[in-house]
């Protein structure tokens, strides 16, 4: 790659199906234009990526030879992203990082022109069972607290000097740097439990839930509520500890599906209701405004944009 070339939205998708492999880049803002510039180094793949706003999704691997292989971690440069995996939402600022793993399904959505920089490695170099990485997917990690001062300027300065990442002790730098990213992430995950205890637990599986019954028109704190015998009160305190609420991660999961079902082909042929009551939602004009209010344009105005054929 190359990062003074420019790429149009056409090749950016390419090169970022090329190099991630099941990943698919959707909703592109108008005129859209990236640059990217990447660095090999051993088995670890670095990327430095500006763009502009678009979406990032990756469904199930097709390759079986491919799970549980690879991870990914992503630090915010500019600008801000929203990474989506495990039933966590993660909200990343400038200065923010965080992991995730290919082998699940996971969204990246940028609303704003932004700069990252993706680690793509293996998934044996971080030395942790399954149920522990599951824990730590889509947890943000900020240069301001903990010990993510320490590992968060570690990667910006890796960011920046991508050039001088070669000879023979590049490699052990970059193991040396994953295993510190474990080390931060397994201490603001013992800290989180130390502060509000089970509360993991019980976001975990009530995130599940909604992902599970987006469809359901009737979902609500008090359905998920009854569903996971704890009450309204509990369920708010929980969501509230993580930084959000259960109205505003439901709202966020339906608009996010409703808008990656506009831009999959293969749901082209359904009307935007339909793709809407799929998600639980069925009031067209709510549809349409909260949309908007979120993409800035109308649903019928993205997917036609989308399925334009860009230069």
């Amino acid at each position: 790659m190359d990062f003074r070339k420019t790429y149009n939205f056409t090749e950016w998708r390419r090169m970022v199906s090329g190099s991630f492999g099941d990943v698919r880049a959707v909703s592109p803002a108008p005129d859209f234009r990236g640059r990217a510039t990447h660095r090999s180094v051993g088995e670890v793949e670095l990327y430095d990526m500006d763009s502009d706003a678009h979406t990032v999704i990756h469904a199930e691997n097709t390759d079986p030879d491919l799970r549980n292989s690879r991870c990914k971690l992503s630090l915010q440069l500019e600008g801000t992203a929203t990474l989506l995996q495990d039933g966590r939402s993660c909200e990343m600022q400038p200065g923010d990082l965080a992991l995730y793993t290919a082998d699940r399904p996971y969204s990246l959505v940028f609303r704003e022109p932004q700069r990252s920089l993706v680690v793509y490695f293996p998934r044996a170099f971080l030395h942790l069972r399954d149920d522990q990485l599951a824990q730590m997917t889509a947890t943000p990690i900020s240069r301001d607290e903990g010990l993510g001062k320490v590992a968060v300027p570690l990667f910006e300065q890796l960011a920046h000097n991508l050039d001088e990442l070669q000879g023979e002790q590049a490699q052990p730098l970059l193991r040396t740097s994953l295993d510190l990213l474990v080390t931060v992430l397994s201490d603001q995950i013992q800290r989180l439990g130390q502060d509000s205890p089970g509360s993991s637990m019980l976001f975990r599986q009530a995130t599940a839930y909604i992902n599970d019954h987006l469809y359901d028109p009737g979902l609500s704190p008090s359905s998920i509520a009854d569903a996971l015998y704890v009450s309204v009160r509990s369920l708010h305190t929980h969501f509230a500890a993580m930084g959000t609420t259960v109205a505003s991660f439901i709202r966020t999961c339906r608009l996010t599906a409703i808008h990656a079902d506009l831009a999959d082909p293969a749901l082209q042929a359904l009307p935007v209701h339909v793709i809407s009551a799929r998600h639980g939602l069925h009031d067209a004009s709510h549809v349409s405004k909260t949309f908007r209010a979120e993409y800035g344009e109308s649903p019928r105005a993205f997917r036609s944009r989308i399925f334009t054929p860009h230069p």
